[in-house]
């Protein structure tokens, strides 16, 4: 099985192959965006679809393992690469971030948020909304959102383990999006309960930076392939989910309102060993 076919037979649509980097890719459930990636150095390649796939998936040429001194050679490297390129994310990063001003925003707007500000960036007549992220204090790269909503990494940045968080004591929250650490911390507000909220970016990063906390929560997208809910499980944490797929806490939030939102919340909230208590 050469490259392509092993791409496609993980649900990616691939037109050509660019080699040494990672490539965003459409797939064939979701062929207007680029919910799949994939990286290839010849003799070893992954491929990754977001919707079905917590990580890569490895793909050898005939003959080769991950043994092979080719193999080897290859990904030493792309490591060297991989890491002159996340240096050149971390200044762009620092640079955009340096370029923004605190500004309303359409996609904020959109998730019930009319009134918060953001780090907004100027660019070709869009105005972007820049949702810094890092590992502990160190940026690293950041999440781009232009005001029809689609989303975007700096290419390099490293994104796993990357959070933005919001709040600094109290219950640790783990979830995937922007607007839903926005709607966590409305709600945990409206009970009067303190947090902090990671936002993570994505159902993996959730579960690989929930596990470096001893206690916590997790409030995980319903994604139609259950990705979230998977990583979730597998972080051995409490967990919120909605029970109506495709739909994350923001849109639960939206849909029924504080009050039964925070009941909800709650629940979860008292699975907890060490009982939040309130401010």
């Amino acid at each position: 099985m050469d490259f392509v076919e092993f791409a496609q037979g993980h649900g990616l649509i691939v037109n050509q192959i660019v080699t040494n980097r990672w490539v965003a890719t459409p797939t064939q459930d979701h062929p207007r965006s680029s919910n799949g990636r994939y990286k290839f150095l010849g003799d070893v390649g992954w491929v990754q679809n977001w919707a079905l796939m917590e990580k890569p998936a490895t793909w050898f040429a005939e003959g080769k393992n991950a043994q092979s001194l080719e193999v080897r050679q290859s990904i030493l490297g792309s490591t060297q690469d991989r890491d002159e390129k996340a240096k050149k994310a971390k200044a762009k990063a620092e640079w955009i971030l340096q370029q923004t001003s605190l500004e309303s925003h359409p996609y904020l707007d959109k998730k019930g948020f009319a009134d918060q500000q953001g780090n907004v960036w100027q660019r070709e007549g869009q105005r972007i909304l820049v949702i810094p992220m890092r590992h502990g204090r160190e940026l690293t790269g950041c999440q781009l959102i232009d005001e029809q909503g689609s989303k975007k990494f700096l290419h390099g940045q490293v994104s796993k383990g990357a959070t933005f968080t919001i709040g600094a004591k109290g219950t640790a929250i783990f979830v995937e999006g922007f607007a839903t650490g926005l709607s966590v911390r409305t709600i945990m507000q409206h009970m009067n309960i303190p947090c902090h909220i990671h936002i993570c970016f994505s159902a993996s990063n959730v579960e690989f930076v929930s596990r470096n906390h001893r206690n916590g929560v997790i409030v995980a997208d319903n994604d139609p392939h259950g990705v979230g809910k998977a990583a979730a499980e597998k972080a051995s944490k409490p967990y919120w989910i909605s029970e109506t797929v495709g739909e994350d806490f923001n849109d639960y939030h939206k849909r029924v309102g504080d009050f039964r939102a925070s009941q909800s919340l709650k629940k979860t909230l008292l699975s907890l060993k060490t009982l939040p208590q309130s401010a």
